[in-house]
């Protein structure tokens, strides 16, 4: 199947449900009896097609599993299945793999997205228009009530991605998301990650293999009692971001054959009409236009050594943090500036420019232990305002040598 997608039929049989909504839960007995049942509700009324609720329970110790079992004995259409082992990402591996819905899709048991979000992110799939589909909380139109500290790691790592993996999509970690079955059973063997990077992971390989991706602004509201561990998470999935970029680096995946059953094809233009020009494939190699794009690197770079540098502090300490939130940004940066700044595509020289952005990343890290070392030495317990101060000095300083270095490095070495 190519550049043309069946869309699912209008009005199947009841017995046969249009889409399965998962929600994977561990030790959820509080939320989940009001989640099922407002959700359920909600479907009733206003989703015209047949549905399935599958509760995925991640091998809860909690009351979670009987009540389960009883929504599943009170609601028509609710389904509960058992695993053994923890992960999000494993529990909507094996719902959605065991499901026979034409279009699955998961949400968390907070019902933190607002639900008339639900049919427009599913309408596209059904219809055959696209492929898989996320709700996103960093759209202009998007309505979010979080925490600084929540939006900023968001939309740090989300930046990263950009960066390291030259993601297209806007937010990788919504809980909100949907995908086409027959999509599904081609891309679920190939994601490793059983939980939270799942999402990611299975998102860029889409991109990848050329599926469209659709986007939904969503309002959204926190939840003030999340137990997510957040330093936990964001190495486990930088650990992930690691992983899937040498993978994606060595040829280890078989997108090139999934591109080619699943992709859609290049636009054809009709006889008479002016061909289809797409845009530019290089970036002018200009000194003005290279800072600018360089400019707009550093700054998210820096934004997610910081949101790194502050999660991984109390756990690690100020200097293995600051190691880590700066190998990790390193790479990150030079792969965006590979791309975006100096208009680099394709394999050739990428070992070369890594170096070189390694011997950049061994000089900031250089400024930066230093500058923490003298600070230290200075005041034994500095204020955090005043520490984080110190290393974005240092980090610009780093910047400007940063820039030096891979300019000459990969100045007129593009294609």
């Amino acid at each position: 199947m190519n550049a043309q997608r069946a869309g699912v039929q209008a009005r199947p049989t009841a017995a046969g449900a249009v889409l399965d909504v998962v929600i994977p839960v561990y030790n959820e007995e509080t939320d989940l009896g009001p989640c099922v049942r407002r959700l359920h509700a909600h479907l009733t009324e206003h989703f015209p097609y047949p549905f399935r609720i599958t509760i995925a329970d991640n091998a809860s110790i909690d009351d979670t599993p009987a009540i389960a079992d009883n929504l599943a004995t009170e609601l028509p259409g609710v389904d509960v299945l058992h695993l053994d082992a923890k992960g999000r990402g494993r529990a909507l591996s094996a719902a959605w793999s065991a499901s026979s819905a034409p279009v699955l899709a998961y949400m968390d048991v907070d019902l933190s997205t607002d639900l008339a979000a639900l049919l427009p992110l599913v309408a596209p799939l059904i219809s055959g228009h696209s492929d898989l589909a996320i709700g996103t909380r960093l759209a202009r139109t998007s309505r979010v009530v979080r925490g600084a500290k929540r939006e900023v790691i968001s939309r740090a790592y989300n930046l990263l991605l950009r960066g390291a993996l030259a993601a297209r999509f806007s937010d990788a970690q919504c809980g909100f998301k949907a995908i086409r079955a027959d999509v599904a059973g081609e891309l679920l063997p190939l994601v490793r990650d059983t939980g939270w990077f799942f999402d990611t992971e299975l998102l860029v390989l889409a991109q990848r293999a050329g599926l469209r991706i659709h986007e939904v602004p969503v309002d959204w509201v926190d939840d003030p009692d999340s137990r997510v561990d957040i330093v936990a998470t964001a190495l486990a999935d930088l650990r992930g971001v690691g992983r899937l970029g040498r993978a994606l680096l060595t040829g280890a995946l078989p997108l090139t054959a999934l591109r080619a059953q699943w992709g859609r094809g290049p636009l054809t233009v009709s006889p008479g009409r002016a061909p289809l020009t797409g845009p530019a494939t290089q970036v002018p190699v200009g000194l003005p236009g290279q800072l600018v794009r360089f400019a707009a690197v550093g700054v998210a770079s820096t934004l997610a050594y910081l949101v790194l540098f502050v999660a991984t502090r109390g756990a690690l300490g100020a200097q293995p943090a600051n190691l880590l939130a700066l190998l990790v940004t390193a790479v990150a940066n030079t792969a965006a500036n590979r791309r975006l700044t100096f208009g680099i595509t394709g394999r050739r020289h990428v070992g070369r420019h890594h170096v070189q952005g390694l011997l950049a990343f061994a000089l900031g890290l250089a400024l930066t232990s230093g500058s923490l070392a003298v600070l230290h030495a200075v005041h034994a317990v500095p204020a955090p305002p005043v520490e984080l101060a110190v290393l974005v000095a240092a980090n610009l300083a780093a910047t400007v040598l940063r820039f030096v270095l891979l300019r000459l490095g990969m100045h007129h070495r593009r294609g």
